[in-house]
């Protein structure tokens, strides 16, 4: 039979336990310190700005209640009108043009501005001691024509004198010789360029002829010329000038002597001749004068013309200085007739002088009106000192620096209104 044995308990020991024990290690790991600070900024100056626009409303209602309370001009209205067109034409012009594309402003030296570009000369002229009696500007701009005689001899000289031009344009230019010269029988006393037509110099001569030359026709340039006829002058032809006619692109010329006559011709294409078309004569006794002037006629003597321009705003209007010193406003449609002999003129003559300026002391070299205020212009007597006058009125508006004697034009600048 089976019996129960009590048997002695038997114990084994753990190696992994044992062997995990060994072989565990404590590690460790230290940071360094880190390191903190501390900024702080702060300004010492404030500034505040502000700004504030008013309502558009209050703007616009100040603006229509100080217009209101001013009163208009009377005609302001229509001249503004009448102009807009005008205007707004040249303003156009001015924008497209290129003349001032290099121009540079001088700010700063003022007094530099003016400089000498050319002495033009002609070595004959020089030679026989010839004056510079006129000078003209072609319509281009780029032809200077210039005209000799003399000015330092009164009796009635027959010495041949010339007409010269010289193209500032031309990359060849000598200022000592002349592109071009025409040689002319008497002296030359006034000389005047086509508006229009670059080539036509209308001229006036010391033995009283009017001339046209074409500066395009070397062998012949003489295109019409007046000669010694009944109906041309018998004096010195002091001022010539183109004049335009009723027919559009049509111009005459005026001429005047220092016998008293202006004189309006016309071209003969078909002749080749002047045709004289008006006639006026300047007479003491039809002079008109005021009590505030000092002017009395004195016989019935003629009024010599030294001096002669025409009015850019009126084309009716023309301007006449005399040797006397007298300033005359005149008009092409005057019909008083003239209180002097025809002198075989075919034209009746007529009194053109409607108002008198302030006379000057000595004889009037020179006129010119001025091209940006309508009733401006300029003259210089014989006391060397340019004067500017209103048409409307007897006394100067001021009177300028004295020049040197040897001046004896006046003319406005075509680009800033002023003389």
């Amino acid at each position: 039979m089976f019996t129960d044995e009590a048997l002695d308990p038997v114990s084994v020991r753990s190696l992994w336990r044992r062997s995990q024990q060994a072989e565990q290690e404590s590690r460790g790991c230290q940071t360094r310190a880190v390191h903190s600070a501390e900024a702080e900024v702060q300004t010492q100056w404030a500034t505040i700005s502000c700004t504030q626009t008013d309502p558009q409303y209050q703007a616009k209602e100040q603006l229509l209640q100080q217009s209101h309370d001013e009163l208009e001009p009377p005609g302001l209205k229509d001249f503004l009108q009448r102009v807009e067109d005008t205007v707004i034409r040249e303003l156009v012009r001015n924008a497209r043009s290129h003349a001032f594309d290099e121009f540079q402003v001088n700010w700063e030296d003022q007094n530099q501005l003016v400089s000498c570009l050319h002495c033009l000369q002609h070595a004959s002229a020089q030679e026989r001691g010839l004056h510079v009696t006129s000078v003209s500007w072609s319509c281009t701009g780029s032809v200077i024509a210039c005209a000799y005689g003399r000015i330092d001899d009164g009796d009635w000289s027959t010495e041949r004198s010339c007409v010269c031009t010289w193209n500032l344009d031309r990359r060849s230019l000598n200022p000592k010789q002349a592109d071009l010269v025409i040689d002319v029988p008497t002296a030359v006393t006034a000389l005047c360029c086509h508006p229009n037509q670059p080539a036509l110099i209308a001229g006036g001569l010391y033995s009283g002829e009017v001339v046209v030359w074409d500066t395009s026709q070397t062998q012949d340039p003489v295109l019409v010329q007046t000669g010694m006829s009944a109906d041309s002058h018998r004096e010195p032809v002091y001022q010539v000038a183109w004049v335009p006619l009723q027919k559009k692109g049509e111009f005459g010329v005026l001429s005047a002597c220092s016998g008293g006559r202006v004189l309006l011709w016309t071209v003969d294409s078909d002749r080749g001749s002047f045709v004289l078309n008006a006639g006026y004569a300047l007479v003491r006794q039809q002079v008109p004068h005021s009590s505030n002037t000092s002017f009395k006629a004195r016989g019935s003597s003629t009024v010599g013309v030294t001096s002669l321009a025409l009015s850019p705003w009126d084309p009716d209007t023309f301007l006449v200085g005399s040797e006397g010193g007298l300033l005359l406003r005149c008009s092409f449609s005057s019909q008083t007739p003239a209180a002097a002999p025809s002198e075989g003129h075919n034209v009746t003559l007529r009194a053109p002088s409607v108002f008198l300026f302030r006379p000057c002391s000595g004889p009037v070299h020179s006129i010119h009106c001025s091209p940006f205020h309508r009733s401006t212009r300029c003259s210089l007597s014989g006391l060397q000192t340019p004067t500017c006058f209103r048409c409307s009125g007897l006394q100067p508006d001021h009177w300028c620096l004295q020049q040197p004697p040897d001046k004896v034009r006046c003319r406005y600048s075509t680009w800033a209104a002023g003389p």
